[in-house]
């Protein structure tokens, strides 16, 4: 439980609040990680005792709130190993490092300065800037270029759009995102990409890339309805099919419909999913109204929209949309919220590659996806 005063901090000053939580719970992850690495709690006689507590030592890691200083503790017999600084500080340098590249660039202002100053970073030489992209860039590299070792039935595509320099122009550029389901019920992300265009080339290029890297398996495609994603999946993955994602499905028919009457419609089509049918009969209300390209929309769906119904039966609440991928979306918002535009394509890849990094790491940690003997 969470120490009263640190709740009562919290409340008088968020800000200094949030710092005082960010302490209080990593100087605790790293107590257990001493018990899991000693073998015994502290003062404990026990004979699976591997190692004997030496006080600790202060160890400052910058975060979103400020600069907080941990505990960090210290053994007499081997050395004391913590993920602490490495995973919670990779996504803050990624953050730190994009946000430096505005400034270095020239492309900041005083609220760029402002945010740096927030972060706890006062100075920022280029030399340590080009030394913390060079980590970066070899880390997200190698985590979105390695090689996919497990089949995967169900893979999901998705992109969110940022604003990008490209030239003397700052223009709105795609960030591809791929995730999917292993055959043991555990989701991974696969692979991110930076494109200027989503046609059906730029796809087949993608899915050859997974292939390439070990992907296979792959019984069903869950994405929007861009043509090019469609088209590619139908000559990257023979076998496969493709399911059109029911809430882009709903967005694009209701994109068509007056406002009086689109919480109707969202109904309608809430009740004819998964039905042929009642999807048809839904097109040809919708036509005989007027919102003929409405209809037409749910048609040039149709043969998609069905597609998971031929899996199981507990696993197609989650195989009919593309809601696993609007968690990446929102925390991929959130954090690149501070940078606004970004001075390159390597400078989104580098803190976007940072963020799915560790997004991963808690999906293959944590639990299964999906029961998959279902």
């Amino acid at each position: 439980m969470i120490p009263l005063s640190i709740i009562e901090d919290y409340l008088c000053d968020q800000s200094e609040g949030m710092r005082a939580v960010i302490t209080w719970f990593l100087n605790l992850v790293m107590q257990l990680e001493a018990l899991q690495q000693a073998g015994a709690e502290r003062h404990e006689r026990t004979p699976t005792r591997t190692a004997h507590r030496n006080g600790t030592r202060d160890r400052s890691l910058v975060t979103r709130c400020g600069t907080v200083v941990l505990s960090k503790p210290q053994f007499r017999e081997k050395p004391f190993e913590t993920q602490v600084f490495g995973r919670y500080a990779r996504v803050e340098k990624a953050l730190v490092n994009a946000i430096a590249e505005s400034y270095l660039q020239g492309v900041s202002t005083r609220k760029i300065e402002a945010i740096v100053s927030q972060l706890g970073v006062d100075q920022l030489s280029p030399s340590s800037v080009s030394r913390i992209a060079q980590d970066l860039d070899r880390e997200v590299h190698e985590f979105l270029t390695r090689t996919i070792e497990q089949p995967f039935p169900y893979l999901f595509l998705d992109a969110s759009y940022y604003t990008v320099r490209d030239g003397p122009r700052y223009v709105s550029k795609a960030l591809l995102v791929t995730a999917g389901v292993r055959e043991d019920g555990y989701r991974e992300i696969l692979g991110a990409t930076i494109a200027d265009c989503e046609n059906e080339a730029f796809w087949s290029g993608f899915c050859d890339d997974l292939k390439e890297r070990g992907l296979a398996g792959v019984q069903l495609v869950i994405s929007d309805g861009h043509r090019g994603i469609q088209a590619a999946v139908t000559t990257a993955f023979l076998g496969a099919s493709w399911q059109m994602c029911q809430v882009h499905t709903t967005r694009a028919v209701l994109r068509n419909v007056p406002k009086k009457d689109q919480r109707e419609v969202a109904g309608l089509l809430r009740e004819a999913y998964g039905n042929e049918q009642r999807l048809q009969d839904c097109a040809d209300e919708l036509a005989a109204r007027g919102y003929q390209k409405a209809a037409t929309t749910i048609e040039r769906f149709l043969p998609g929209l069905l597609n998971y119904t031929a899996f199981p039966k507990a696993h197609q609440k989650r195989i009919r949309t593309t809601n696993v991928m609007e968690r990446i979306n929102r925390e991929l918002k959130r954090r690149t919220q501070v940078v606004g535009a970004f001075p390159s394509d390597q400078s989104l890849l580098r803190l976007a590659g940072s963020i799915l990094k560790d997004i991963n790491e808690e999906w293959i940690t944590g639990k299964r996806y999906l029961l998959m003997d279902e």
